[in-house]
């Protein structure tokens, strides 16, 4: 039995809303700039009589799907919803319209939606005499929408430093060779990871130095799906405009002093970038590289999480994954929490979440 900071103690609750969690991150890829949400409906009886998740943007919504799914056995049921249900019509109707006119007696929230737009659902449906309950399996619904939630809170979009390195750190040989530290697997893993972010970011650089595509693309290296939009920080301008990330594969913003401000380091403001990004309707970005950008971005205090791939080789010597920083001294270093370890063969890939980034 499980308490709740508004309303009565949940029975046999965790099931439904871990399924409902697990459900909203089907729509990673697919549903930017919006969130990631599920739903699972329980009738009367307390069986499972409908499952939704938002599935793409400008379509329906999680609860819409799996009322729709439900039919009229949603009414008088729960409904677990990992999202509160918005109490807006944009591109699609109210949710918490749609879930007063299913008739179900309850609904169980795992986060307060913290959008002045869309919150106000739970409201809506207590005045129309449905219970609502709030906080149930917060934290990993939290973690499952932590890119959209990340962003609204903080009006810029969520950062993620995304590294291949040896596990000593390194991402490229001393004669500059980097191809390929890592397995096919875990670099297939990558092509997953850039298909679910609207923004990827590297600095001039690497452009110069590795003539990255930036695209996504499937196992036999073809550019497939809908491309996030790459960003070039090139204080200067001095990208060779025939780099590959300058084809017509996907849309490219070149970011210069000019185009962006400077910052205090007289580079590239990366906070009013990520504003601009915001502005635009970005809501996640991939910080690709290299080295000193990535590290400019931890000095900033910009970077939410860190997703890294180790290969089982040792250099010794080479280029860093991070390089050029201002931290002095251990106790301030980015300290940062392990969420989640996946193994791709030999590799390994650890994902970290910055604390406090909500």
């Amino acid at each position: 039995m499980t308490s709740t900071p508004d309303g009565p103690a949940i029975r046999d609750a965790r099931s439904p809303m871990l399924r409902a969690i697990e459900l909203a991150g089907r729509g990673a890829a697919t549903v930017l700039p919006n969130p990631v949400v599920g739903c699972v409906i329980l009738d009367v009886d307390g069986s499972v009589v409908g499952e939704g998740w938002h599935e793409r943007y400008g379509q329906a919504h999680a609860e819409v799907n799996a009322l729709r799914v439900a039919g009229p056995r949603a009414r008088g049921g729960t409904a677990y919803v990992t999202l509160e249900p918005c109490n807006h019509t944009g591109r699609t109707g109210p949710c918490s319209q749609a879930l007063i006119a299913a008739g179900v007696a309850r609904v169980v929230v795992a986060v307060a939606d913290p959008t002045a737009l869309a919150s106000g659902g739970a409201e809506v449906l207590r005045e129309h005499g449905i219970e609502v309950e709030f906080g149930l399996e917060a934290a990993a619904a939290e973690d499952v929408n932590r890119v959209w939630l990340g962003a609204v809170r903080r009006g810029r979009p969520f950062v993620t430093w995304k590294a291949g390195m040896t596990i000593d750190g390194r991402v490229a040989a001393l004669d500059g060779t980097s191809k390929w530290i890592t397995s096919a697997a875990s670099r297939a893993d990558v092509h997953l990871l850039r298909a679910q972010v609207d923004t990827m970011v590297v600095g001039v650089g690497t452009v110069v130095a590795d003539d990255p595509q930036l695209t996504v693309r499937d196992t036999d290296g073809i550019v497939v799906g809908p491309q996030p939009l790459r960003v070039v920080v090139d204080t200067d301008g001095r990208a060779p405009r025939g780099a590959q990330v300058f084809d017509d594969a996907a849309e490219t913003w070149l970011a210069t002093a000019q185009s962006v401000g400077v910052g205090p380091d007289d580079r590239v403001d990366l906070n009013a970038l990520l504003r601009q990004l915001f502005e635009r309707g970005q809501r996640h970005v991939l910080v690709e590289g290299g080295p000193r950008l990535a590290t400019a971005f931890w000095d900033a205090g910009l970077v939410d999480e860190a997703i890294v791939y180790l290969a089982p080789l040792a250099l010794g010597a080479g280029k860093p994954a991070l390089d050029g920083g201002t931290v002095p001294t251990l106790a301030l270093g980015h300290r940062l929490e392990l969420r989640d370890v996946a193994r791709f063969g030999d590799d390994v890939r650890l994902r970290y979440q910055v604390p406090g980034i909500s």
